[in-house]
């Protein structure tokens, strides 16, 4: 039986004379395969041997180009990757020594331990993001893209976050330059109390009335404030009042006497000093300035009232209250309106109105 690749008649007879058996049809895929045979002698036989001998080295071929361009790519990538891992290596080493120099600065500056932890990490974060930017730019990817997607986030963020970021900046700028510390009794605004802890959003107040008060670091950041305790001795400012007509040498007297007698007074840092500070309208001020430290501050502001009304009592010295003068009223003559002549006006008025002219 021949394998038919054709369906001729001719050769379908000769292959019935053949044999004794009818021929068999040879199926599609046989006959698509033979073609393609015979397309690859035909196209060997049109070949030369220098066309033979590039297909069998690979001689100008796409596998050739592709190595070619790869091979060129690749001299032309090394050195960029190398400078690029240099940076990488060269800028971790520098943030890394950064960081420690920030911490060490700011211990010299005695800040805050939670401080100093996230001002160093918050470094070492940056530097290493601008240390890997510059090693992409250097291999060729264009990070401005990428700076400028996270510019629009930082941007979006800090409106959404803006009284937060405001309240971390002001933490920061008190634990660095430290307007107070914990236990100092400030003053700013309304509120009134000893600090009892610095936070980087808040601070925590505590009042003479014993409850917690909660302050934004950046009111407290912003705002005048007094402190009252920063300096180890204070000024207790104490006003005594005598009433008018009162020996005031004698009343000066039994005020010296009292200072004398109170121990927490510093007398070494600055002496006292005693004079009349107003004439009121029912009274003579006489104010005292006491220099103490600032732990015995409120001890000697309660001791020092009391012993002036102690001793002005015990002096005689007349302390005043309020006064007021009531002048009794005498009836006399009663008072008489003088007459106007307000029909004649009236009628003037009229006639002007009309248009006379009288």
């Amino acid at each position: 039986m021949f394998l038919l690749d054709d369906k001729t008649p001719a050769l379908l007879a000769t292959a019935a004379a053949a044999g004794d058996k009818p021929a068999v049809p040879v199926p599609e895929t046989f006959q698509a395969t033979d073609s393609i045979h015979r397309a690859l002698s035909d196209s060997l036989k049109n070949m030369s041997h220098e066309d033979i001998k590039a297909v069998i080295t690979g001689e100008n071929t796409f596998v050739r180009d592709a190595l070619h361009e790869l091979m060129e790519l690749t001299v032309a990538f090394l050195p960029k990757l190398l400078i690029a891992i240099l940076i990488l290596w060269g800028g971790m080493k520098l943030a890394k020594m950064l960081k420690r120099l920030i911490v060490r600065a700011l211990e010299k500056r005695d800040a805050e331990p939670s401080l100093r932890t996230f001002l160093g990490s918050l470094v070492d974060v940056l530097l290493k993001a601008m240390i890997i930017i510059m090693a992409m730019d250097v291999i060729g990817i264009k990070a401005t893209s990428f700076i400028a997607l996270l510019g629009a986030m930082g941007l979006a963020i800090g409106m959404a976050m803006q009284g937060t970021l405001q309240n971390f900046a002001g933490g920061v700028i008190i634990l660095l330059m430290k307007p107070f510390k914990v236990d100092d009794y400030i003053e700013c605004g309304q509120y009134k109390g000893y600090i009892k802890e610095i936070r980087i959003f808040h601070t925590i107040m505590r009042p003479f009335n014993g409850r917690i008060v909660i302050i934004p670091n950046s009111e407290l950041a912003t705002k005048s404030l007094i402190n009252h305790t920063k300096e180890p001795f204070i000024r207790l400012d104490v006003v005594a009042s005598v009433a008018y007509g009162t020996d005031l040498a004698k009343a000066k007297a039994v005020l010296w006497d009292v200072i004398r007698a109170e121990p927490l007074i510093d007398w070494s840092y600055k002496e006292p000093v005693i004079a009349v500070s107003e004439l009121n309208n029912s009274s003579v001020d006489i104010t005292l300035w006491l220099w103490t430290t600032v732990e015995n501050y409120w001890t000697v502001w309660m001791h020092i009232r009391e012993d002036i009304y102690i001793a002005f009592n015990n002096a005689g010295v007349e302390i005043p209250f309020p006064q007021v003068t009531i002048h009794n009223r005498v009836d006399g003559a009663p008072v008489h309106m003088e007459p106007r002549e307000a029909v004649k006006a009236a009628e003037k008025t009229e006639n002007e109105q009309l248009g006379t002219g009288d």
